[in-house]
């Protein structure tokens, strides 16, 4: 057996071990061995008890052990499109229910498979508190196009969502896909970590620190970045000023892109119902979907997209 053909029982090996289910959902560990850039162990992973006031949500933190877990869409509803799933927190905790599991189970009523992705909290780096998540979203979106066949989806139209730090997270991971984030580990890096479509819902961080109206030099925009969905609150603090700076830059390099700004919201509703007119962003968000052709039903392939 050559060094290729032994590298590659090796890494089949570990997918099928890596491989568990919970509540009948493939969890998928995102590296073989230890993440990039890690110096200590951290955890175990822990649920952060709601402070006085707080909405009732489930907050998870000391995660050290990045993971996706795969909400497949109906077998009769199921459209081929696939949504990476990135739950905010400020790169401190994962609001895992609000931002996650309650999203993944809208996207399956679409037809679409979400993939949930547990990434690294909290901050391991206080100035770029990004980058091992950033490390997390390349991985995720590569392997979820290296089990492109496996999970039924399209490996062309494959999105990511995400909500505050999870929204800067999904707007980084579409601006800086052609910059690796971490050195390649085995064949699945040589996969395209590009999304295809992006959804930052209440987008955080989009403006720098001490200049709040310049838009963030950590968010790259070209001719390449994928077409664009947001919806924020403007008493959202600065964020929906920023979003509007972030649309001006995807419209200077004509990037297809969409913008809703409602009145009242404030940050943190994800997708439950409430009074206001901001509850309607999920509709809004499915007719986008829908006139990028990504809730029509096409025949899934087994090309891996590099």
């Amino acid at each position: 057996m050559n060094c290729r053909s032994f590298a590659g029982v090796i890494l089949a090996g570990w997918l099928v071990l890596t491989t568990v289910y919970a509540a009948e959902r493939p969890v998928l560990k995102l590296w073989p061995g230890s993440p990039p850039g890690e110096s200590q162990p951290v955890g175990p992973e822990r649920e952060v008890p709601p402070q006085p006031g707080q909405r009732k949500v489930l907050r998870l933190t000391d995660v050290g052990e990045p993971s996706l877990t795969v909400y497949a869409a109906p077998s009769d509803k199921a459209v081929g499109t696939a949504v990476l799933v990135a739950p905010g927190g400020g790169y401190n905790i994962l609001a895992w229910d609000l931002e996650g599991t309650e999203v993944a189970e809208w996207l399956n009523s679409l037809g679409v498979t979400a993939i949930l992705l547990k990434y690294r909290v909290p901050r391991r780096d206080p100035k770029a508190p990004w980058q091992a998540p950033l490390q997390d979203a390349q991985r995720a979106l590569r392997l979820a196009r290296y089990h492109a066949a496996q999970w039924g989806i399209d490996p062309d139209r494959l999105g990511m969502l995400g909500f505050s730090a999870g929204g800067h997270l999904t707007i980084l991971a579409g601006t800086r896909w052609d910059e690796p984030a971490y050195a390649p580990l085995d064949e699945i890096d040589q996969l395209s970590c590009r999304p295809d479509f992006l959804i930052p819902i209440y987008p955080a961080y989009l403006g720098e620190p001490d200049e709040p109206w310049k838009l963030s030099a950590e968010i790259r925009v070209n001719k390449q970045t994928p077409p664009t969905f947001i919806a924020i609150t403007y008493d959202d603090q600065d964020r929906a000023a920023q979003a509007a700076l972030f649309l001006v830059e995807l419209k200077r390099w004509a990037v297809p892109a969409e913008l809703h700004v409602f009145l009242r919201g404030g940050h943190g509703y994800g997708l439950r119902p409430s009074e206001l007119p901001v509850s309607q962003w999920p509709k809004l968000c499915e007719q986008w979907m829908r006139q990028l052709g990504l809730l029509e039903k096409k025949p899934t392939g087994s090309a891996q997209r590099r």
